[in-house]
């Protein structure tokens, strides 16, 4: 018997969940792994610091845990070891129990079974909190499978949540399903004391994400989750297939004592993991679309930034493949007809970010490749997990590259708090509620992290929010020095673990099990590094596939969209005038221009590769197609050499289209500041950057008509916008912004 903090422990192998085969569930049907139904060295499965489970529960236990496995699964469907146990400790009063199982164990039936269990004697319906909405969507149809009477309240239903709540007052619902920003929601904080008074179980799933050692910590899950575990009368269950031991500690920790945890191993036999290393980015995208040709069935590309799962997406297309992109930036009908069309096989893949992860349930899903890693085993293990659930075999690929790092690493600070930063938004309430952009500009700190932050300290109670304004409660903000610091080296070690299983050092499978802290790791005898084997095309991609891609993406040229209001803080107001949609040739890692972005880097974006200004002529040309031609070009302003890499681009541009130049602006002063919010970076701009004679332009020396501005970089856009302002108003002219690489 383990015990981790003050929560009793129970480590248990896998048998097969289901004796009838394959079945759809929560978590989808599970492959056949095998192993002992408790471990030997505990005994039986019991818990002395609780007593035996009565015969009361087991009885109650096997009953309904029998029926929801009947609905689910036919008649013949037995449960998997630790299922009937699991079900007997959630329902005896105020349980807490927490399930770590590996995806396809079947947690959820588990929580189908013990509402239905609860529900017969007379408890109240269970409140789910579920972290994505496809997750959700899923989540409804099970239950109804399961028997029971399903509803959820979510951002995408708000004019449904009367007739839920209607419902629940009538006690005509089983299961109430929420996402964590609806703590947020008045609407639902309101109903929150009364709905808690009444529930039978509160059920935390996906609950590594309120774990702050989770490799998906939420603020506003957590947040959620504390208002939930101190249900002084409701059973608790939290589940999860991605825990290390750390994440189940705090997780048990936060669930408090007596906390009775169900652990097995994590092995999935069905799963046949392979790396794939030393690839280009080019070559990484060749290779999807050769392996497309091969793989059974249907499967996920996970990538790690929009832009790539767009870019990816659009290449994999132009070769014939069925396929589409899954990002967060799509809104809920387009994310349920991606997920709706994968499900039924109308598509080959979806190339998707994380937003396409816990939870989603396609049972035959046959592949899963990863063009990039992410940061750490568990989450890795966390996507691979959607694959081969209902199959004997399913393929699961990383192409990695050393360029993934950087995006590890922003990842990895990204919700760490800056107690520097916490002062000056403590400091900025001090005047009374601010809303985000008020605060964006009087503090300095970036959207993104600032939003970040503020979650962090509405968790812990600091600041609140009413509306669209936020207000310091007057609890003060103490660091907790030791406790970041230590998850940014937990992090740190976390990615040291994911290039060592990128780079091949032993058995995958045993890898990402002694990294998730599994109780019985051991060669699975199938991965590339055990066979020595990798899927088709192999190493290395076709010549032709290979060609393909440098061409299409050397082609896809990347629209830059204008700023179009100044923030505030800066000596203009409201809308930006003079600025038009531009074109950039590369964006970040653009795999097109790999190299010759390497070397660009190489010279601190001083001096242009020939390849990268004639693919700026490449680019003028197929947009001359859609706009005016511009009579001039203008480089623009920047701070040190990159000022001489915008004028040879200038001059190179002007040659070719037979273009007057015109050195109109001047940079005098320092670097922009970076990592900031707007208001500072345009401060600084209105400083640096001036106008020099604009006379060829202003009067008529030159034949009217917009002007080309280029430059070499764009970060934020705040330069480009300025200067589009600025010709705007000293020529009266319209500014067509071209810049090289688009920064991230």
């Amino acid at each position: 018997m383990w015990r981790i903090g003050a929560a009793s422990t129970r480590r248990c192998g896998v048998a097969p969940l289901w004796q009838a085969g394959p079945v759809d569930t929560d978590d989808g049907p599970t492959d056949p792994a095998t192993g002992p139904a408790t471990d030997p060295s505990t005994g039986p499965a019991t818990d002395p610091s609780t007593g035996p489970a009565t015969d009361l529960a087991t009885g109650l236990a096997t009953e309904h845990l029998g029926r929801v496995l009947a609905r689910l699964a036919g008649p013949q469907a037995t449960p998997r070891g630790d299922q009937v146990e699991a079900v007997a400790a959630i329902v005896q009063p105020a349980a807490r129990v927490l399930v770590v199982q590996a995806t396809g164990w079947g947690k959820s039936a588990v929580y189908w079974a013990a509402t239905s269990a609860l529900r017969s004697t007379g408890r109240g319906p269970s409140l789910v909190v579920s972290p994505l909405l496809a997750l959700m969507r899923d989540q409804v149809a099970a239950a109804e499978r399961a028997g029971l009477r399903a509803a959820t309240v979510n951002s995408t239903n708000l004019d449904e949540w009367d007739g839920v709540f209607a419902a629940l007052d009538a006690d005509e619902l089983d299961v109430l399903l929420v996402s964590p920003e609806r703590l947020g929601n008045p609407r639902f904080a309101a109903r929150l004391d009364a709905l808690l008074a009444r529930v039978g179980l509160v059920v935390v799933d996906e609950a590594h994400c309120i774990s702050d050692w989770g490799f998906d910590f939420r603020p506003d899950y957590q947040r959620l989750a504390r208002a939930l575990l101190g249900t002084p009368h409701a059973s608790v269950l939290a589940t999860t297939a991605t825990a290390n031991e750390r994440v189940t500690a705090d997780v048990g920790r936060q669930l408090g004592p007596g906390t009775v945890t169900f652990r097995g191993t994590l092995a999935r036999t069905s799963l046949h993991l392979s790396v794939v290393p030393g690839l280009s980015p080019l070559e990484r995208y060749a290779w999807v679309a050769d392996a497309l040709d091969t793989l059974p069935g249907s499967g996920i590309v996970y990538v790690l930034t929009v832009a790539e799962a767009d870019r990816l997406a659009g290449f994999l297309a132009s070769c014939g493949h069925e396929v589409a992109a899954y990002t967060g930036q799509l809104d809920a009908d387009a994310r349920l007809d991606v997920e709706q069309r994968l499900r039924h096989d109308r598509v080959k893949a979806v190339v998707a970010t994380s937003a396409l992860g816990m939870g989603y349930d396609k049972p035959d899903l046959g592949f899963c490749i990863h063009v990039g890693s992410p940061s750490t085993p568990v989450a890795y293990y966390q996507q691979v997990g959607r694959a081969g659930r209902a199959l004997d075999h399913a393929e699961a690929v990383l192409l990695s590259s050393t360029a993934d790092e950087r995006i590890w690493e922003y990842f990895a600070t990204a919700s760490i708090p800056d107690p520097r930063d916490a002062d000056r938004v403590l400091a900025a309430l001090d005047h009374g509620p601010r809303s985000l952009v008020d605060l964006e500009g009087g503090t300095g700190i970036r959207r993104g992290r600032l939003e970040a932050l503020l979650k962090i300290l509405a968790v812990d109670g600091i600041v609140t929010k009413d509306g669209s304004a936020w207000s310091a409660t007057g609890t003060p903000y103490v660091h907790d020095h030791r406790k970041w610091d230590e998850l940014a080296a937990t992090r740190r070690a976390e990615a040291d673990l994911m290039r060592r299983y990128a780079n091949g050092r032993g058995c995958l499978m045993a890898f990402l099990q002694e990294a998730l802290d599994d109780p019985s790791p051991a060669p699975c005898g199938r991965c590339s590094v055990c066979t020595g084997e990798v899927p088709q095309p192999g190493h290395r991609p076709s010549d032709d596939r290979l060609q393909a891609a440098r061409q299409y993406l050397r082609a896809d040229d990347l629209v830059v969209e204008p700023r179009k209001l100044w923030p505030s803080g800066v000596s203009r107001k409201g809308r930006i005038h003079g600025t038009a949609e531009g074109r950039a040739l590369a964006f970040a890692d653009d795999p097109a221009w790999a190299d010759e972005l390497l070397a660009l880097q190489r010279t601190a974006y001083g001096t242009l590769p020939p390849e990268l200004l004639d693919g700026a002529v490449d680019v003028l040309r197929r947009w001359s197609r859609s706009w005016e031609r511009p009579v001039a070009v203008v480089p623009a302003p920047a701070h040190s050499v990159e000022a001489r890499a915008n004028l040879a681009l200038a001059e190179h541009l002007a040659r070719v289209g037979r273009l007057p130049l015109v050195e109109l602006f001047a940079w005098h002063g320092g670097e922009p500041p970076r990592d900031t919010a707007s208001t500072p970076v345009v401060q600084h701009l209105e400083r640096a950057v001036q106008v020099l004679d604009p006379s060829p332009l202003a009067h008529g020396t030159i034949a009217s008509g917009p002007v080309l501005l280029c430059a070499t970089t764009m970060r934020t856009g705040w330069t480009i916008a300025l200067c589009s302002a600025l010709v705007a108003e000293t020529t009266g002219r319209v500014a067509l912004p071209l810049v090289v690489h688009r920064l991230p």
